[in-house]
């Protein structure tokens, strides 16, 4: 059974960095594109960042792009979200996720697997 558990949130002030990691369990990695959503209270969860099987292809929710980074090392089992000049509205809780068919695409159903979440807070 696959399993995915997220680590590296926490509370930093705006314009500070974090990189949240993602590791997956139980499965064969390199076949599952990956992806990072989040949700904040009150709202629906949105896609933040997906990748590719073997790491080419990145998409990124407009208003994260030139901030934050999605990478992954396949030999570790883990997939990554490098997110720099942090604003409060990225204030949610973080969650990874795989999709076994390697679409990475942006809408949440197509993610077969999910971890359990990490909370990020941006306070300014």
């Amino acid at each position: 059974q696959v399993h995915l558990v997220e680590s590296g949130g926490g509370s930093v002030q705006t314009g500070g960095s974090l990189r949240l990691s993602c590791t997956v369990s139980g499965g064969t990695f390199s076949k599952y594109a990956m992806a990072w959503f989040r949700q904040a209270p009150g709202k629906q969860r949105e896609f933040v960042a997906s990748i590719s099987r073997g790491g080419l292809a990145t998409n990124y929710l407009d208003s994260v792009k030139g901030r934050f980074t999605i990478s992954r090392e396949n030999d570790k089992n883990t997939v990554y979200l490098q997110m720099d000049s942090l604003k409060p509205e990225d204030t949610a809780e973080y969650y990874c996720a795989a999709d076994f068919l390697g679409t990475a695409i942006e809408l949440p159903v197509y993610y077969e697997i999910w971890g359990p979440g990490i909370q990020v807070t941006v306070s300014s």
